[in-house]
């Protein structure tokens, strides 16, 4: 008799807390938009802190300034997956899943990024909404890539997901049976595949996307292209002797600078000035990232290749790499709290004789001829290249030097930083 004892002498659990009182320690209205098809879905929940994570997920979706989705019965039908680079991603919050090395996938709803909270709100699991939108995806593949002219191959479909098939390796893993292919998603809009024999087509293609997508408004997804090795895809790490290692390295220098180029918008200015950022190339024809670090306020520095150094006046005082920073060990700098790619903020600017530590790359009169150079000052995103560097220079500024054959005329013009 003890036994049912204890269940006749038990307090009366708590009531489950209601939607209205839930909302309203959230200062949210009960009357918000599309809230009552989702009602049902709050109801179903028997435990408090169901309930209260239901709520947190409502007010999370009213805070990013999104609407509440639909019920997961009819939202379903809308899901879809996206790419994206990785910086993109991070600055933007919403549910992501990473894909390789600078690239993310996501998932949209109709025309929406979905975030986190929506989840909460379906109280679906991530894999089987991503799942389900790749198995969107794959339904809406059917069909076979175009051979281009140039030998390389273009997938057909133009329907604003060409990119997000990289998620499906059966669309393109079959391609080039026996060859070690490379791939290439310079927009949403576009998947370019090519065996390695006609890599440089590929990239030359990549110079005519980019040209139309510029004049169209079509925002650059990933410039660098992608190989695949074995099962495994990853983006290209051509290394010299390779011909196409220098183009490559290009390529990923310009997605550094528009990674770049977007974070300085959420930079707080209380923190300094962000250094502005050029590509160079040496007299070699290899491309160089070179941030400008000028004395007088406190600097955040990126982690580009080289750092040309100016006195408060902008005299010029010597470019020199960025890796021997740490040889002016009384110099500190603090790693700065902002998504996509590394930032180090330094209060101090060095003294000559630090300065004078680093392994050198051009003296302070050279650094001074390359200022001099057409388009070596930052600004707006040149649409074209420029003019050849004078004859002699020992590297010269992307901005003003020309690219290289393969990409020339192709109107690759993500040369500097503002």
């Amino acid at each position: 008799m003890g036994f049912f004892d204890r269940f006749r002498s038990r307090a009366d659990e708590a009531p489950l807390p209601s939607l209205a009182t839930l909302l309203e320690t959230r200062g949210l209205p009960a009357s918000l938009p599309g809230l009552e098809a989702l009602i049902p879905t709050f109801e179903a929940h028997r435990r408090a802190e169901e309930r209260e994570a239901w709520a947190d997920a409502v007010a999370e979706t009213h805070r990013l300034g999104l609407p509440l989705p639909e019920p997961w019965i009819d939202a379903q039908d809308h899901l879809l997956p996206e790419l994206v680079p990785t910086w993109r991603a991070e600055r933007e919050g919403r549910w992501s899943h990473a894909f390789i090395d600078g690239l993310t996938a996501r998932i949209r709803v109709g025309g929406v990024v979905m975030p986190t909270a929506w989840l909460r709100i379906w109280d679906q699991p991530a894999e089987d909404v991503l799942d389900m939108a790749l198995d969107h995806l794959r339904h809406r593949s059917e069909g076979a890539f175009v051979r281009l002219p140039s030998g390389i191959y273009k997938a057909p479909w133009h329907d604003g997901a060409d990119a997000a098939r990289l998620l499906l390796p059966e669309v393109w893993h079959g391609l080039f049976k026996d060859q070690h292919p490379f791939l290439a998603i310079p927009t949403a809009d576009t998947l370019l595949a090519a065996p390695q024999i006609l890599l440089p087509k590929l990239m030359e293609e990549v110079g005519r996307v980019l040209q139309a997508g510029g004049q169209a408004g079509a925002p650059v997804l990933q410039l660098a292209v992608l190989e695949r090795i074995g099962d495994k895809l990853m983006t290209a790490r051509l290394q010299e002797p390779h011909p196409m290692s220098a183009p490559q390295r290009e390529l990923k220098n310009m997605d550094f600078l528009e990674a770049l180029r977007n974070q300085e918008k959420d930079l707080d200015p209380s923190l300094g000035r962000p250094a502005p950022v050029l590509l160079l190339k040496t007299a070699q024809g290899k491309p160089l990232t070179m941030a400008t670090w000028t004395g007088g306020v406190p600097t955040l520095l990126p982690e580009a290749d080289l750092i040309g150094f100016a006195d408060p006046d902008g005299e010029p005082l010597g470019i020199y790499w960025r890796q021997s920073l740490p040889r002016m060990h009384e110099v500190r700098g603090t790693a700065v709290d902002i998504w996509g790619p590394r930032r180090v903020r330094y209060e101090s600017f060095p003294t000559t004789e630090q300065i004078a530590r680093l392994e050198p790359f051009a003296t302070a009169e050279q650094m001074k001829s390359l200022q001099a150079q057409p388009g070596a000052q930052p600004g707006p995103r040149p649409s074209a290249p420029k003019a050849a560097a004078p004859a002699g220079a020992p590297f010269s500024a992307q901005g003003a030097a020309p690219l290289p054959k393969h990409l020339q005329g192709a109107g690759l013009g993500v040369q500097d930083k503002d």
